[in-house]
């Protein structure tokens, strides 16, 4: 998936003439600009930020799949608006698996309970489990991180309603070892895009 984030919509462009469908935002407002320029159908959309609950509505009217899923208040209000619309959203459910307080997400602790919440409301579509890694140069510890998601996404698999397949974890400093410990989706910008401008 390109994350396309702070970068113009002339790079959006690119990413579609050369066959990159999926693109990522990290703030809603970014992304609502982006699909008022380009359309809702120019292609996949993903909200791959932290989603403020009162920004729910908008999340669920312009992602194709949230990734960020944090809180059960959030899924709960992304399931509402959906409900109200007639529809289901797809989102992904965060665990902050490494555990830093700069990162949102449920604890490895609270996921798997979360999830039997979650897999309850009507109006979601539980896709699978996102995560990132610690930005260090230490390849155990980055792994180690992926591997915890990888076992909780074991753990929720034995939970009736859930059907998530997806692992979203792996950016461009670490998509590879991500791949090698089952990523199903990475999430990559700067080495498609360059350095973000802003």
């Amino acid at each position: 998936m390109a994350v396309t984030k702070a970068h113009p919509p002339e790079a959006i462009t690119a990413a579609l003439t050369y066959g990159l469908t999926d693109l990522g935002e990290n703030r809603i407002e970014e992304l609502q600009e982006k699909v008022d320029l380009l359309g809702r159908d120019a292609g996949t959309w993903h909200m791959v930020g932290h989603l403020q609950s009162r920004k729910a509505r908008q999340a669920a009217e312009l992602a194709d799949l949230v990734h960020s899923v944090d809180s059960l208040k959030l899924g709960r209000r992304l399931s509402s608006f959906s409900l109200e619309d007639g529809r289901r959203t797809s989102v992904l459910v965060q665990v902050n698996v490494s555990g830093e307080a700069v990162k949102s997400g449920f604890t490895p602790p609270e996921a798997v309970e979360a999830i039997h919440e979650l897999v309850e409301l009507q109006g979601l579509q539980i896709r699978g489990l996102m995560t990132m890694a610690p930005f260090v140069d230490n390849e155990k510890v980055v792994r180690g991180t992926f591997q915890k998601l990888r076992g909780i996404q074991e753990q929720a698999a034995r939970i009736p309603a859930y059907e998530g397949m997806e692992l979203s974890m792996g950016m461009t400093n670490d998509f590879a070892l991500a791949v090698e410990e089952g990523s199903t989706m990475v999430r990559i910008g700067t080495a498609l895009f360059g350095e973000r401008l802003r």
